[in-house]
């Protein structure tokens, strides 16, 4: 597959993704709390949390505490965490 080549206006653009990836991650992260919170279905709730998991490995979250919240999937917790992670 040949190598593609990006113009400077997208390298712009990815590269700010990149910068500000553990930003867009918490943003999400808070979105998430919120379908948590409004969903109703223990199927969409499972799709959800798969989600957050994704969320904190991207942000690099310590495994140890990365289980805990998964294993615990409590709303509350995730929400302190990220209220502590947004300060």
């Amino acid at each position: 597959m040949a190598k593609r080549e990006y113009s400077a206006h997208q390298k712009k653009i990815i590269s700010n993704y990149y910068n500000n990836l553990d930003n867009i991650m918490l943003t999400k992260l808070g979105e998430l709390i919120t379908q948590l919170y409004l969903c109703e279905s223990d199927k969409k709730a499972e799709k959800l949390w798969e989600r957050v998991d994704n969320a904190l490995v991207k942000l690099k979250i310590k495994d140890s505490l990365r289980n805990h919240i998964m294993q615990r999937r409590d709303i509350e917790l995730l929400a302190t965490h990220l209220n502590d992670w947004l300060k």
